[in-house]
């Protein structure tokens, strides 16, 4: 799979898609296939402040209950509220179904992520 290369990951397999000050968080294809199908999510309240690394919340499959990683700090200012009633679609289509919004607390964070082919590498 060829990940986006607009998008920025983290060692601990989420992604974000930055965009001005803010960015949209989900998981990559890769965490989305070692948890198998998603039944589960649970997502922080809107106004909740993360640090880089720090958990955001929970997403259950059939086969395990794995933390969530906010890949830099901020506030949470969206939460994607449809994924609780379809969590499966993070299974479908990963990249598309962010789950929250930060707004940066220091947007210069973002360039120590990885980009798409130093990820690539890494879950080779």
């Amino acid at each position: 799979m060829a990940y986006p290369a607009g998008l920025k990951y983290t060692k601990d397999h989420e992604w974000i898609e930055p965009a001005g000050g803010h960015g949209k968080v989900g998981i990559t294809d890769y965490a989305q296939q070692q948890l198998g199908d998603v039944v589960y999510l649970e997502l922080p309240e809107v106004g909740t402040r993360l640090k880089a690394g720090q958990s955001f919340g929970t997403i259950e499959s059939v086969k395990a209950v794995s933390e969530l990683y906010a890949p830099v700090a901020g506030e949470v200012i969206e939460v994607n509220t449809a994924l609780k009633d379809k969590p499966e679609a993070i299974n479908a289509h990963p990249h598309e179904n962010w789950m929250i919004v930060l707004r940066f607390a220091d947007a210069s964070e973002i360039d120590a992520l990885l980009d798409s082919t130093q990820y690539d590498d890494l879950v080779k």
